[in-house]
């Protein structure tokens, strides 16, 4: 296990080492060099998901576990960074700076692997900042005046977030005299409630929040999205985000404990925060222009979904949440790399110039607008499982009052806002005339047989929904 270890967080960053230069020599190798380590993480991650058991290995002094949700999400990581690696030859074909792309592309993959697959605290800490400034180059890649503004906002928050984790650590360490995951919940319970844990747990939840969007640290994301290279944003969007709310289940469910944080401040301050920024996120997604910060809005409120489910603290919350993780990263890396052929071959960027491209890019926009019914939450698809199991399991939460039903009210309402600022996009391109005539431009192969891939995953989730389901409840049995 050690060895699948190693090739899923370490073999990446030797591969940035070498890819690097070979990009001066050859572009195809370069290409080829990225595409291939993907893909052996991926086959990594499949075999170490396949496997299964409770595997512990310490590798540089750093400590890992393949288990459970982490193994899931392994995969889904790599399955996603792989669908980016297809595309990005083509998209950054006569680009600038692609091999520095390439470099902080795989050294982000295997500090995002680092983070799902670790077994301390401190060890998820480490590859938790070098994801988040390796992934920072991506934001400011253009090196234009918006990038580097953009930039300065995503290390901002990426700094004051991982400052308040810190003392989250160095408190939560004081107390227990331990950070290895596995330890935590019982040197917890030994411990018992006390302010000092609470304000430890506020602040790894405020660290972690931030990573993840959550009010009100949510800036980076509508602000980094839209100036990085479209599969840098689809990555951002589908899985970076997502490294701040697994590291939250770690937090909830196997440091600190939901018997300890259900009826407390704790939970209805981060409940009420999940579901503001849930509403926020649609309604300023509802009214942007932008094509690309218009989804990325959409993924400040639907990683709160995750959040809302989470926060609940209650086995089929956490199913409705994982369903989210799962469907999310396949829906939003989808959209994201829709916009980006949008972008790539007719240089529209506005949602109102997307009018009439619907007929000159029929694949793309069926693909985008199957894939925007899967995040409103339209049956079959996967997306609606997981707002009816988030909606479902907060009507029998005790211990939050009002919030019972507000959940499945502002769940119903962002679905609304999310309906209206999606279909619009897919009502401009199939439905409504050209104001200026342009060329039609043939569809990358590459780029269409990613997008299908990606569609069909997220609708057969929801046509196989009992098979998919019975993989996500052994996975959400296992946090309680």
């Amino acid at each position: 296990m050690s060895i699948l270890t190693s090739l899923c967080v370490f073999f990446p960053l030797l591969a940035a080492i070498v890819a690097y230069p070979l990009n001066k020599k050859s572009s195809k190798i370069c290409d080829a060099v990225v595409i291939l380590s993907t893909l052996a993480v991926l086959v990594s991650a499949g075999i170490m998901a396949f496997t299964g058991g409770e595997n512990t290995v310490s590798i540089l002094s750093m400590n890992f576990q393949q288990s459970g949700f982490q193994c899931v999400y392994a995969v889904v990581t790599a399955f996603m960074w792989f669908c980016a690696a297809l595309l990005s030859p083509q998209y950054f074909k006569g680009h600038h700076n692609i091999g520095r792309y390439y470099f902080f592309f795989l050294v982000t993959l295997g500090a995002t692997m680092g983070v799902f697959l670790s077994s301390d605290l401190i060890t998820t800490f480490i590859f938790f900042e070098i994801m988040s400034f390796a992934s920072y180059m991506w934001v400011v890649h253009e090196q234009d005046k918006e990038a580097m503004a953009a930039g300065k906002t995503y290390l901002t928050i990426a700094v004051l977030g991982g400052m308040v984790l810190l003392m989250g650590l160095f408190l939560l360490y004081s107390i227990t005299g331990t950070l290895v995951i596995s330890e935590l919940y019982d040197a917890v319970v030994k411990v018992g409630s006390s302010t000092k844990l609470y304000v430890a747990t506020f602040c790894m939840l405020f660290g972690f929040g931030a990573k993840a969007g959550l009010f009100p640290m949510h800036g980076w994301l509508p602000t980094a999205h839209p100036v990085a290279p479209a599969p840098a944003s689809a990555l951002l969007s589908g899985l970076i985000a997502k490294a701040g709310v697994l590291a939250i289940i770690r937090t909830v469910f196997y440091v600190v404990g939901t018997d300890a944080l259900t009826g407390t401040w704790v939970q209805t301050v981060a409940l009420s925060f999940a579901l503001l920024t849930v509403l926020m996120g649609s309604m300023m997604a509802y009214r942007e222009k932008i094509f690309k910060k218009r989804l990325a809005y959409s993924t400040v409120s639907q990683i709160s979904y995750v959040l809302c489910g989470l926060f609940l603290f209650t086995e089929a919350g956490s199913e409705g949440a994982l369903w989210q993780i799962i469907f999310h990263a396949v829906v939003k890396v989808g959209l994201f790399l829709c916009a980006g052929a949008v972008i790539f071959l007719y240089g529209k960027t506005r949602v109102d110039e997307l009018k009439g491209l619907g007929k000159k890019m029929p694949i793309t926009f069926v693909c985008f607008t199957i894939l925007s019914l899967s995040l409103i939450g339209i049956p079959p698809t996967g997306g609606f499982y997981s707002k009816w199991y988030i909606a479902i399991a907060s009507l029998d939460v005790a211990g939050i009052g009002a919030l019972n039903w507000l959940v499945p009210v502002i769940l119903l309402v962002s679905a609304l806002l999310t309906a209206g600022y999606l279909l619009e996009i897919s009502i401009n391109a199939f439905l409504k005339n050209e104001e200026t005539e342009v060329r039609a431009i043939k569809e990358p192969k590459p780029m269409v047989a990613v997008l299908i891939i990606l569609t069909v995953i997220a609708v057969a989730g929801g046509i196989f929904a009992e098979q998919t389901h019975s993989v996500i409840e052994t996975v959400a049995s296992s946090l309680f």
